[in-house]
């Protein structure tokens, strides 16, 4: 039976996608890293470290610096993001701090207090060093130029 039990959890292991969940009713103070995939949902004071993908649940409240490859953001962070590659902040989100990535995307109704550093990776996807950083801003309103045409 013994052995029966060590067969059935090292196939449970082996079956493990990756992607971790702290659901909303989760709360933690200390460190916390991962490898590949984490879904926090709930309360978390400390901080965050990973070379994988993190995404912040629209229940979260994060309080605490988050270095991780990348980051999608629905509920609320306070504390310094730096991000290797993407970061997204969806429409209801709040991040109160700075945010350090190679990509940024801020969805139309997202709130962000801090400074932002948008800098591209050396040797990045496209392969080009110092490469224009890519920013985007999804949003509805009207382009940016109609507000200015008349100067141009």
């Amino acid at each position: 039976m013994h052995d029966q039990y060590k067969l059935d959890q090292s196939k449970l292991m082996a079956e493990h996608s990756g992607k971790d969940v702290l659901s909303s009713d989760v709360e933690i103070k200390g460190s916390i890293k991962f490898q590949k995939e984490l879904l926090i949902d709930g309360k978390v004071e400390g901080e965050i470290n990973s070379d994988g993908v993190l995404t912040i649940g629209e229940n979260a409240d994060i309080r605490g610096e988050i270095k991780t490859k990348s980051i999608t953001v629905y509920g609320k962070v306070q504390g310094n993001i730096t991000v290797g590659e993407r970061c997204e902040l969806k429409s209801r989100c709040t991040l109160q701090g700075d945010l350090k990535a190679a990509r940024l995307v801020i969805e139309e109704g997202a709130t962000f207090i801090g400074k932002s550093e948008v800098t591209s990776v050396a040797g990045g996807a496209n392969g080009k060093m110092g490469a224009r950083p890519d920013v985007t801003r999804n949003d509805e309103t009207a382009p940016a130029k109609a507000a200015f045409g008349s100067r141009i």
